[in-house]
């Protein structure tokens, strides 16, 4: 029915203002809606592929039907967001006598359809039938003919255009099988290379169920990840330099080794953004270029590589290494030592190289230093999975390979054994606009009959509780928790997701390295200006403020101690501060008053007022032009303000920030307890794995793709862009089953524009 009875007034949904369905969900299970035939409960249904009502909840029994029988006079037009917030108050917005605005109009969601009709693959016979190959079938580890070509290929430069779900670590393990038995290749000549520690295990684990590969066999090849090999060929040739112990393995000691440069600079702890000044050294090290080699095209990247030359000294002097310096002075060694760089040459006669897409520049580079004899490069990669810029990664390594090492041969691995076909069409149509890649297709060995959905929430919170919902059906209808991925572009993306879940009886999991969104620099100063307003003798609220102000860690002590001297509060002490320049202490006179007035105003309106009248903008903007262009301090803010519109008081939005910060806590914990769980996650975290059903939220400009690509697209580099869209490529064939993309109308609280990416996909009404 699309009918119920609210605050004592019946209101119809088509007619009930879009922005306030998220309330009307919430208060429907605070009990707060209920039908306008029995009066017992009921709740606003917001899922994916039906359209909204109102429902009776299960558990009350009734056996009222869900017909709108209702006189449509007797319905009040009442609009829970027919107010607006000033100066703490809601003042009703004034109205047109005799016109009545018409509310955004609700969008279904639509099927995707595939453009070309499935044509089952044809079971071809090989041309040869090699023996390894016939005993590899016979232990039940068949191929088709594109994987058997890459499996036997001859000695030689090998590229291996390996699409999604094409079965390319099959292939990688297959290929190292059959040079050792069939090739009689020694196990201590080839080197197998990965780019995490799991999928060296793994490809080891898996060669030793092939036929005639022992453990002790296997455990010769020299297999692991680039830092692995080379920091295993340092420690061999000068163990007392690269001791473990003189290793950087945490970020914050790298941290603080920038820190200490930054005050030697003049630079503010609390300001400077130094995790991104860390990042950012990171690539340049791993470009090979060197501290008195950079070209700053920002002041921030001035002070980047300013700190850049004191790391390197102060490593340098303490005798430290981190773990960019493995591969850097592996490069060095060979570099200055020929006759060991032969030695290491002589040695290797074979190199399988798995990511090849990923390769950053210092990788490259020790590669064709010890091929440089033999030109034995097995080269595995996907240059439509390429999503690693900002650590260096260059797919053109890949897409130059045959010009690198002549007489490449090529084998496209295009069968795709992951995704239905209706899910490969849609991943084929999305990456063809790139131009930076190999020309390919993949293909589907099978379809589903389930057409990809696009759906048109209101906004992040209407997207979370769709999701959430659709979820909880396909767990009752027997799916496990497991079978569900939900992926976005930044980790700031899936703030409203993770609250929805965490309000549900759903089991998740996060990235261990994933933050509460209200830890985040930005978001956690601006709730500590409504801490201060509750509590003025907040002291770690007073911490927090601090950096917008644009005060100097020293005047914390300044404060407390005229604190004490005068018995006053944190707060009324602060306004009182000397810091030497007048128009900044006139700033603090006024800071006080501000602060108080602030615990009686909703939060959407504190926020409002902490960003004009304390100059958080100003900050936001400051900060925002130093450092990272993928995570503005700005977006943080609309995010936050899209959080905020869901509470009355700055205690309860604080009681729930805290609440939120502590179940990150907990879910961190509990993710390696769950066996089955929603994998929360980022697109890059979720790159190499497979879900039954998966769900890319954002899909709007801004988002996917990223401002940063449009930016730097307006400024005639369209690399971002096509990252991005390998982003989306990426996203999509994580699915096995079922894919479902978010194009939210409204993104942090302005009107969203649908994914140019997503503008040459069929849709029709589902």
């Amino acid at each position: 029915m699309k009918t119920a009875n609210y605050k004592n007034q019946y209101i119809k949904l088509d007619t009930f203002a879009r922005q306030g369905w998220q309330r009307l969900y919430d208060d429907g299970k605070r009990g707060l809606l209920s039908c306008h035939q029995c009066g017992s409960p009921v709740r606003l249904y917001l899922g994916i592929t039906e359209e909204p009502y109102f429902r009776h909840h299960a558990a009350n029994g009734t056996n009222c039907s869900d017909a709108d029988i209702i006189e449509a006079d007797t319905i009040s037009d009442i609009q829970e967001e027919g107010f607006i917030e000033h100066n703490g108050f809601r003042i009703p917005k004034s109205r047109t006598v005799g016109i009545k605005e018409s509310p955004l109009a609700y969008k279904g969601a639509q099927s995707l359809i595939a453009s070309r009709q499935f044509t089952p693959p044809l079971s071809v016979t090989p041309d040869t039938v090699n023996k390894y190959i016939q005993k590899l079938s016979n232990s039940g580890i068949s191929f088709d003919r594109n994987q058997e070509e890459a499996v036997i290929s001859d000695s030689g430069p090998l590229l291996i255009l390996a699409g999604a779900g094409s079965g390319k670590t099959r292939v990688l393990t297959a290929r190292t099988a059959y040079m050792l038995e069939e090739k009689q290749v020694s196990p201590d000549s080839l080197m197998l290379v990965t780019f995490t520690a799991k999928a060296a295990a793994e490809m080891k684990n898996r060669l030793t169920r092939y036929p005639e590969m022992d453990q002790g066999r296997v455990s010769r090849i020299v297999a692991g990840t680039f830092h692995s090999i080379f920091y295993r060929i340092l420690t061999f040739h000068n163990r007392g330099m690269w001791s473990g112990e003189r290793l950087l393995k945490k970020d914050w000691m790298r941290e603080q080794i920038l820190k200490e440069g930054g005050r030697e600079l003049g630079f503010d702890d609390k300001e400077f953004a130094y995790d991104l000044a860390l990042q950012q050294i990171g690539l340049w090290k791993n470009s090979m270029i060197l501290p008195g080699k950079v070209k700053s095209e920002t002041p921030w990247e001035e002070k980047a590589a300013l700190l850049y030359k004191h790391y390197e000294d102060s490593k340098s002097r303490q005798s430290l290494f981190d773990f960019d310096d493995m591969l850097l002075g592996c490069h060095r060694l060979f570099t200055e030592n020929p006759k060991l760089l032969e030695q290491y040459q002589n040695r290797f006669g074979h190199f399988l190289i798995d990511e090849f897409q990923d390769i950053n520049k210092v990788q490259y580079e020790l590669i064709k230093m010890l091929s440089a004899k033999t030109n034995n490069v097995c080269a595995v990669g996907d240059d439509d999975q390429s999503i690693y810029a900002f650590r260096g990664s260059d797919p053109s390594y890949l897409l130059q390979f045959r010009e690198e090492f002549k007489g490449t041969k090529v084998v496209i691995l295009d069968q795709n054994y992951r995704s239905p076909h209706e899910i490969v069409e849609t991943a084929n149509i999305i990456i063809k606009d790139n131009t930076a890649r190999h020309k390919k297709e993949m293909k589907a060995g099978f379809q589903l009959g389930y057409s990809p959905v696009v759906f048109y929430p209101y906004d992040e919170e209407e997207e979370a509780t769709m999701i959430v919902t659709d979820i909880q059906e396909r767990i009752e209808k027997g799916a496990s928790p497991g079978d569900f991925a939900i992926l976005f572009r930044t980790n700031t993306g899936g703030r409203a997701i993770f609250e929805r879940l965490a309000s549900s009886s759903i089991p998740f999991r996060l990235d261990q390295d994933s933050e509460s969104f209200y830890e985040r620099f930005m978001v956690k100063g601006m709730l500590a200006y409504f801490r201060l307003s509750l509590d003025e003798d907040d002291t770690e609220a007073l911490k927090n403020i601090m950096p917008s102000l644009f005060l100097k860690p020293s005047v914390y002590r300044d404060v407390q101690a005229e604190s004490i001297l005068k018995d006053c509060s944190i707060l009324a002490a602060l306004s009182q501060v000397k810091t030497g320049f007048a128009f900044q202490e006139q700033k603090l006179k006024k800071l006080a008053a501000v602060v108080k007035k602030l615990a009686d105003m909703s939060p959407s309106a504190a926020i409002e007022c902490v960003e004009k009248d304390l100059g958080f903008q100003d900050f936001i903007k400051k900060r925002g032009s130093e450092g990272n262009k993928m995570d503005k301090g700005s977006d943080d803010i609309r995010d936050l303000k899209v959080a905020a519109r869901n509470f009355a008081t700055l205690s309860d939005f604080l009681d729930h920030a805290d609440h939120m910060k502590k179940m990150n806590s907990e879910i961190k914990k509990l993710s390696k307890a769950f066996q089955e769980a929603v994998t929360l996650s980022t697109i890059h975290r979720s790159k190499g794995l497979e879900y039954q059903t998966v769900y890319v939220i954002g899909a709007v400009e801004g988002s996917l793709p990223h401002d940063f690509a449009l930016d730097s697209q307006r400024n005639g580099d369209p690399a971002p862009l096509e990252e991005e869209r390998r982003l989306l490529y990426v996203a999509v064939t994580r699915a096995k089953e079922r894919l479902f993309l978010s194009v939210p109308l409204n993104r942090r609280g302005r009107k969203a524009n649908v994914s140019r990416f997503l503008s040459k996909l069929k849709k029709a009404t589902v």
